[in-house]
């Protein structure tokens, strides 16, 4: 109980957490206050925030908690058999899929189901195992694991990029519909010109990242999901800087569902192996 208030800053959304009522966390938690002699949490008009002695405890508490639903999984779990994730498109197809050949060697009688979510919001119908978020990694009631940084630099097609004249703004520019910075963005934070406004926009990165190997035009890509095409030279970087953002890819699970035993392998292998 004083884990899930700690994290989620409100005994009622604790009490929803773990399947009791507000009073019953409430009381629970002034007895090991008094069990402790110390006040843990200071009561506010909307929610709590955890006291000095409080945030000194937590993370001995998450530690604590964490081993033990290791050893427990370890020791008396089932292996994972049925895996579904959601996430973008593009995900899917640039980061997820790669990675599948070596997670279905590593768990060989593991069915994997995908499903593409477009908007935010949508993560809560999917219903899946793992969700691909995009942001901070701090989601209420979600365990994270970062997949990779969004660093996002001009690339473009050799074919297209010897006909620029020594000059790539002269190229049509790309564009990608949301949450990632655009041309504008980029340019303001490495302190460039910024080119001229983008001639084909698209709602996933996938199909830009298709229309810039065909030579379609310059695209603001994602360094992480672009490697392989880099690696092969069907695109260059141009000579301009990179942006980092302070956002970027993260893989999540609900914070009270990683009970089955190749968890961490899955996880592992999703972030990590090709």
């Amino acid at each position: 109980m004083f884990d899930a208030a700690a994290r989620l800053g409100n005994f009622t959304a604790a009490a929803i957490e773990l399947g009791l009522t507000q009073a019953a966390v409430s009381q629970r938690l002034r007895n090991l206050e008094g069990h402790l002699g110390v006040p843990l949490f200071t009561r506010l008009p909307r929610g709590v925030e955890l006291t000095v002695e409080g945030e000194a405890y937590a993370p001995h508490v998450r530690t604590a908690l964490a081993m033990l639903q290791r050893s427990t999984t370890d020791l008396f779990s089932a292996p994972k058999r049925q895996l579904s994730i959601a996430a973008s498109s593009s995900t899917i197809q640039l980061w997820i899929a790669p990675r599948l050949p070596r997670l279905l060697e590593a768990v060989p009688d593991l069915q994997v189901s995908l499903t593409t979510v477009h908007r935010s919001p949508d993560f809560a119908g999917a219903g899946a195992d793992l969700e691909v978020r995009f942001g901070d990694g701090s989601w209420p009631g979600r365990t994270a694991r970062k997949l990779f940084d969004e660093v996002l630099m001009p690339v473009v097609a050799p074919r297209l990029h010897r006909h620029a004249e020594d000059d790539w703004r002269r190229l049509p520019q790309i564009a990608v519909s949301g949450p990632r910075c655009g041309w504008l963005d980029w340019a303001a934070a490495v302190g460039v010109q910024p080119p001229r406004p983008p001639s084909v926009r698209f709602d996933t990165f996938a199909q830009a990242l298709e229309a810039a190997v065909s030579s379609v035009g310059v695209l603001l890509g994602s360094l992480a999901l672009m490697g392989q095409e880099l690696d092969a030279g069907r695109l260059i970087q141009l000579p301009e800087p990179s942006l980092r953002m302070d956002s970027g890819y993260w893989l999540t699970w609900s914070a009270s569902d990683a009970s089955y035993r190749n968890h961490s392998q899955i996880v592992d292998i999703l972030c990590n192996g090709t």
